[in-house]
């Protein structure tokens, strides 16, 4: 967790509601996805200096979804940490840097897990489920962000510095327990401007890290979701676990 979720709405609308002040080039070639899964390219919302005014701007980018520290050897590094687990932040090498200085917000409409079968169920496979905000407001996943430069490509290559992501997890709340025992740190609207500012430091971050998330809807859906090539509305629709297609 989280392995996959869903971003789907539209740049524009993204932009108003974070008030995104630049759209790079590249987020306009990603469109929508209703099945986002790790090495994928994904929007981020981040706080950088303006190349040309140096002025510090909220901006929609696009990263690589698995951090890639920059001391990596290569880029598959980053296969592997595609999540952060909270309780673990300032520990990890791969992560202490990038949660002082380099905070992100992945912007999301659900994301999915797979709750296993119940002890003596017939049935061995596990159920996918779309957890989804109740009042059907974007959620902002907690993320930090990474730059990598590519020993293998030459220095006036644009393509040298990989831009890479990942998601911050906590213990999964109560009631989503019973799903799976992680999920995404999601921050409330409040937190957004303190947590993507680069003058707030580990410190400060660490405290909006405890911000309770927003009530969470989870709809069973179909296994076509387990299948990475798979996309489109279709995947968020509900389904009867009962009866679902295997």
């Amino acid at each position: 967790m989280c392995g996959r979720y869903a971003s789907f709405r539209e740049d524009q609308a993204l932009a108003d509601e974070f008030a995104i002040a630049t759209v790079a080039d590249d987020v306009r070639l990603l469109g929508p996805s209703w099945n986002v899964a790790p090495t994928d390219g994904v929007r981020m919302v981040v706080e950088r200096a303006d190349k040309e005014t140096g002025e510090i701007t909220r901006q929609l980018r696009v990263a690589r979804w698995g951090l890639v520290p920059s001391w990596a050897k290569d880029i598959s590094v980053g296969n592997r940490m595609i999540n952060a687990r909270v309780e673990s932040l300032e520990e990890k090498s791969a992560f202490a840097r990038p949660f002082a200085v380099r905070r992100a917000l992945l912007p999301a409409d659900g994301y999915y897990e797979w709750k296993k079968p119940e002890p003596g169920s017939p049935s061995t496979k596990k159920q996918p489920f779309y957890l989804h905000p109740a009042d059907g407001e974007v959620v902002a996943l907690a993320g930090l962000y990474e730059f990598w430069k590519d020993p293998t490509k030459a220095d006036d290559d644009p393509a040298r510095w990989v831009v890479s992501a990942t998601v911050i997890t906590r213990p999964a709340a109560d009631e989503l327990a019973h799903i799976h025992d992680r999920q995404p740190l999601m921050l409330r609207r409040e937190a957004w401007a303190a947590w993507l500012d680069p003058a707030v430091g580990a410190d400060g971050a660490r405290e909006l890290l405890e911000t309770p998330p927003p009530d969470i809807v989870a709809t069973p859906v179909s296994t076509a979701v387990n299948t990475v090539a798979n996309n489109g509305p279709a995947l968020v629709d509900g389904v009867d676990p009962e009866v679902a297609p295997a």
